[in-house]
């Protein structure tokens, strides 16, 4: 699936509504609990820029953007770890994503039925970080039982593992966040507890009403949006506003029409455009390009990914058979205007396998077939 981000959150929170106009799909979005059951897949092209730039100077027939994997997940109630509405199955898909998305309700309307009957965004916080805890606890219950066994068939790294294990459950029992454990990404650790959920990145994506659109969160906790910034902020996450039903109207229309749209709401960008390049962010990833005449290719990789490492993102046998990197900064392009000027400026670079690729490089990968 590549990188993907779960979209999680109490059930009529908006969930659906904005996967729906993220990836122009039809995913049911009705008002009553449990509308989604299994979860949908879209993928998404990142907003960039810099990749049309590049292409107009290389003339390329062809852009491929880069993308992003967005998984709807079914909206979590209380007790879902311990199997209400399904939630087993529904934890079981979070588990596969690479980081959470958590849609947070902060509009009210008394013709969309709230599960807990009023609209309280740390409640719903609270109340899906709970269920997240509780299924890493279970998690974790059986992986000690597991190690201490090791522990008595003679494993002399058993014992301190099991030790470090329980550390973490009383961690999580006095309602932490794995993340927040300390050592919790150590080799020996990580190795051991596995795909925690309240271990993996998470931000906030606040729903508000069409009137709030254009609004930017601030501290003053004096409405919705601001105790959820508050409450952000105090966690070091990052919070997007999005007006769910603003997306959806913008989605029906043609492309063409949709940047004056935007213009007549004072929005720069779509707050899709932005949850899909702050989703991007929360991953760590970067992007990397290919530039020639039959086309301009984004490419995804990690922040810190060495250059054998971004070329097998391209093909396998490119990581394999690596012999060089030719690069380029993007600024170098942008100002050379083209590949032949930046060599004659001497900006072109010949990289080994010990270089970190950097956001916006355009590279040529040598390597042995």
């Amino acid at each position: 699936m590549g990188f993907s981000c779960g979209i999680v959150g109490l059930p009529n929170v908006g969930k659906s509504t904005i996967f729906n106009a993220l990836t122009s799909a039809k995913a049911a979005s009705e008002n009553f609990p449990f509308c989604t059951i299994e979860p949908n897949t879209g993928k998404v092209p990142v907003p960039d820029a810099r990749l049309l730039k590049l292409s107009e100077l290389a003339g390329s027939a062809k852009l491929i953007p880069t993308q992003m994997t967005f998984v709807d997940i079914a909206g979590l109630i209380k007790g879902a770890a311990k199997g209400e509405g399904l939630g087993n199955q529904f934890l079981g898909h979070i588990r596969s994503v690479d980081a959470i998305m958590q849609v947070v309700r902060c509009f009210d309307d008394p013709n969309i039925v709230h599960v807990d009957g009023t609209v309280d965004p740390l409640r719903d916080i609270s109340t899906i970080e709970t269920e997240l805890i509780l299924s890493d606890l279970e998690a974790l219950e059986k992986q000690v039982i597991r190690v201490e066994k090791n522990a008595r068939g003679g494993d002399k790294d058993a014992k301190s593992k099991a030790e470090k294990l329980k550390e973490l459950i009383e961690h999580l029992n006095q309602g932490f966040l794995a993340k927040t454990f300390p050592g919790i990404n150590e080799p020996d650790l990580i190795s051991e507890v596995g795909n925690l959920l309240t271990n993996k990145p998470v931000m906030y994506v606040a729903n508000v009403p069409e009137s709030e659109a254009t609004t930017k969160p601030n501290l003053s906790g004096s409405t919705h949006l601001d105790r959820l910034a508050v409450y952000a902020t105090e966690r070091n996450a990052e919070v997007v506003v999005i007006s769910g039903k603003v997306e959806s109207e913008i989605s029906e229309l043609p492309l063409e029409e949709r940047a004056d749209y935007l213009e007549a709401l004072g929005l720069e960008s779509s707050g899709l455009d932005r949850l899909t390049v702050a989703g991007y962010h929360l991953l760590n990833l970067i992007t990397f390009f290919t530039i020639g005449p039959k086309e301009a290719h984004a490419w995804t990789t990690t922040k810190n990914s060495t250059a054998p490492q971004a070329a097998g993102k391209i093909h396998s046998d490119f990581e394999k058979g690596f012999i060089r990197a030719e690069v380029i900064s993007y600024e170098d392009y942008i100002f050379a205007g083209s590949e032949l000027k930046v060599k004659e400026n001497g900006k072109l670079r010949v990289e080994g396998k010990e270089y970190l690729v950097q956001d916006g490089d355009i590279v040529h990968f040598r390597f042995n077939n």
